[in-house]
């Protein structure tokens, strides 16, 4: 078996944007300026801001720490602004109660060289090019889109995952891409016994599962899902692809093309990471998810 081997304690790394709503200061910034965005932050630096993106997931990885009484996960802040003006963001944490205790404030410049000395083992922001160059460096990586909904509050943490470019490498998706979905079906029927390699999310996905293997399975309070527009018999390879691995997905939905927006809603997923900016926008209406600059399909 080719497994990969998970560290110790999940490590996730996460920008103030992915973590908070900062629109409103952000648009500041934006029209505005640095300086203003600096005056504006520090003048509303005791207000508290609105729950972002990521904060659900965020919070539920925090309280996993709980239920086993030991520290298994570790949620970083890496942010582009300034201590003076990231005062704001920790006034919120510490609101929220969220045990974040790391962080580095960059001042405007890209956060991303901070991510590996962390021992972070995913990136989320708001930023795509901090996104693209953590991808770049073999770290999963993803933008949270700014629009779009969150799934309905439940105890248990759902990721939902796409396959190719995602946990898997992109090479089937680049037949299909240059050859159409007959040569597609053929190979990946022809290939079914090859195991696909690893995408950026692999190493994730360990980490992930290290984790389950700590509760039965009947309290654990992560669950995956492979959520995939691959149908029969393009299942095979992906199956003993995970069984080779050595990892264990609790749903898998292969829905030959269509649509994944209902069904990541049906299952509640607290996050949703795809390849394809298009796949995310529409999942983007029902749950929070994540655009992974990755493949063929970002080239």
């Amino acid at each position: 078996m080719s497994q990969v081997q998970a560290t110790k304690k999940l490590v996730v790394a996460i920008s103030s944007r992915a973590l908070f709503d900062l629109s409103d200061s952000h648009e500041v910034f934006e029209r505005q300026g640095l300086e203003a965005y600096s005056q504006y932050q520090i003048q509303h630096e005791n207000d508290v801001l609105k729950p972002g993106q990521a904060f659900a997931m965020v919070n539920k990885l925090l309280e996993i720490n709980k239920l086993l009484g030991r520290e298994c996960v570790e949620v970083i802040l890496l942010s582009r602004n300034s201590a003076d003006t990231g005062l704001r963001v920790f006034n919120s944490i510490h609101h929220y109660g969220l045990n974040i205790v790391r962080a580095a404030f960059t001042g405007g410049e890209s956060p991303f060289r901070y991510i590996k000395p962390f021992n972070s083992q995913l990136f989320l922001s708001a930023d795509a090019d901090d996104v693209g160059r953590a991808l770049e460096h073999g770290i999963a990586a993803a933008t949270l889109l700014s629009a779009g909904a969150t799934s309905e509050s439940q105890a248990q943490l759902r990721f939902a995952f796409d396959g190719d470019a995602v946990l898997f490498s992109d090479e089937a998706e680049r037949i299909y891409q240059a050859q159409g979905l007959e040569a597609f079906a053929r190979s990946e029927k022809a290939s079914a016994k090859t195991p696909l390699t690893g995408g950026p999310f692999r190493s994730f996905l360990a980490s992930l599962q290290a984790i389950q293997q700590e509760f039965s399975e009947s309290d654990c309070p992560i669950r995956t899902a492979l959520v995939t527009a691959r149908s029969a018999p393009a299942h095979e390879r992906v199956i003993l692809t995970l069984r080779d691995w050595g990892v264990r997905i609790d749903e898998s939905l292969f829905l030959g093309g269509l649509d994944k927006g209902m069904f990541l809603k049906a299952y509640g997923a607290d996050v949703f990471f795809d390849d394809q900016r298009s796949h995310c926008d529409s999942a983007a209406e029902h749950v929070a998810a994540g655009h992974v600059p990755h493949g063929i399909s970002n080239e």
